[in-house]
C-alpha cells in the first residue's frame, strides 16, 4: 500500500509542476490554487509513504515520478522536444525508478 502512496504523491508532483507553469507566475487563481492544493497533497502522501519505506528511496522514487511525468506533460501539451536522448535518458530514469522499487527493500 505504501508503493501506491507513494505513486500518488508523484503523480501529484506532475500536478503541482503543471499547475506552477499553467499559473503565469501566480497571476493566475486557478492554477495557483490548484498548485497550492497539489503541492499540499503531495507532501502529504510522501510523508504517509515514508511512514513505511525508507526516507531515501521513497524520496528518489518520488522525485523520478514528478520528473518522469513532468517531462512527459511537457512533451504531450507544451510542445517541448521529444528526441533521441531526452527519451533515452527518461527511460534510464524510469529504470532506475524501477530499480529502486525491485531491489531497496520496504522496511
Amino acid at each position: 500500500m505504501s508503493w501506491i502512496i507513494l505513486i500518488i504523491a508523484g503523480m501529484f508532483e506532475v500536478g503541482f509542476t503543471t499547475c506552477l507553469k499553467l499559473s503565469n507566475n501566480f497571476t493566475n487563481l486557478k492554477w495557483t490554487l490548484g498548485f497550492a492544493a497539489c503541492i499540499t497533497l503531495s507532501f502529504y502522501f510522501l510523508n504517509k509513504a515514508t511512514q513505511s519505506l525508507p526516507m531515501g528511496t521513497a524520496y528518489a522514487v518520488w522525485t523520478g515520478i514528478g520528473a518522469v511525468g513532468t517531462v512527459i506533460v511537457g512533451i504531450l501539451y507544451f510542445d517541448e522536444p521529444a528526441n533521441f536522448w531526452r527519451i533515452f535518458f527518461i527511460a534510464t530514469l524510469i529504470g532506475s525508478i524501477l530499480g529502486l522499487k525491485f531491489f531497496a527493500g520496504s522496511h
